[in-house]
């Protein structure tokens, strides 16, 4: 099917009901979206060696033993992609531990399919470079305690050049806290900045995204520098500005 001017997002879509993959290529092609649908992690696996992704959509429960959170976390120990879930659990602390591993929305089945494609978009959003949402200028570079944190790039750099790699949600929190030294941040407030409200409030899903950005940014993540915790409001960015290196 021909793709609208200007849509060229490729969704990999890890499912092993083929009813469920049938729908959601059906469903996305017609929005004008590239779609690969598979059913394992092995294909997964296969996929993505071969061709650029732009955002997964991936069940929690596959065959093979495998599962969606293992393979979440696999695809983050290499790679930033967005990841959404697409699951038959409907439980609290399955959805939490899942943004906890690193998916970027959680979305329980059954689904509306015009649902599924707001929190794509949501989160495909997100990941452009110029999140205007988060920065409000996209030629904007922090430098802090020896890290540069590049807008633009969506990139955070340490003092030997080293790139360290941020999900997308990771990226935009520290983006957000970064832009506003010494300002506490509540859980709803960076809730509102960084997901939009796609998902639901739960104050474990930001403590989660703080949790993880710690043990990427900080010297000792039990006694954070950078990132305080600010007990009953929620987060404060502490980081000692640097001259920027020419």
């Amino acid at each position: 099917m021909s793709e609208p001017p200007g849509r060229s997002e490729h969704i990999l879509v890890v499912d092993d009901d083929a009813r469920i993959r049938q729908m959601l290529i059906r469903y996305f092609e017609d929005e004008g979206y590239r779609v690969t649908a598979v059913a394992d992690g092995q294909a997964m696996r296969e996929c993505l060696d071969k061709a650029a992704v732009d955002i997964i959509l991936l069940d929690l429960v596959l065959p093979g033993g495998e599962d969606g959170l293992g393979l979440t976390r696999e695809i983050r120990s290499r790679s930033d992609i967005p990841i959404i879930m697409l699951t038959g659990r409907d439980d609290v602390v399955d959805r939490i531990v899942g943004l906890e591993v690193g998916a970027d929305d959680y979305i329980a089945k059954p689904f509306h399919l015009r649902e599924v494609l707001a929190r794509l978009r949501t989160v495909l959003r997100r990941r452009q470079p110029a999140i205007a949402s988060v920065s409000g200028a996209d030629s904007e570079t922090f430098h802090f305690d020896g890290w540069r944190l590049d807008l633009a790039r969506r990139q955070l750099v340490t003092a030997e050049g080293e790139e360290i790699i941020l999900t997308t949600g990771e990226f935009d929190m520290l983006a957000v806290l970064a832009k506003h030294p010494g300002r506490v941040f509540s859980r709803d407030v960076l809730m509102d900045l960084t997901h939009g409200r796609t998902l639901e409030a739960f104050d474990r899903t930001i403590d989660a995204q703080i949790a993880r950005l710690r043990k990427k940014v900080e010297r000792d993540p039990k006694r954070p520098s950078l990132i305080k915790s600010v007990r009953g409001i929620g987060y404060v960015f502490t980081g000692k500005p640097d001259s920027p290196r020419l």
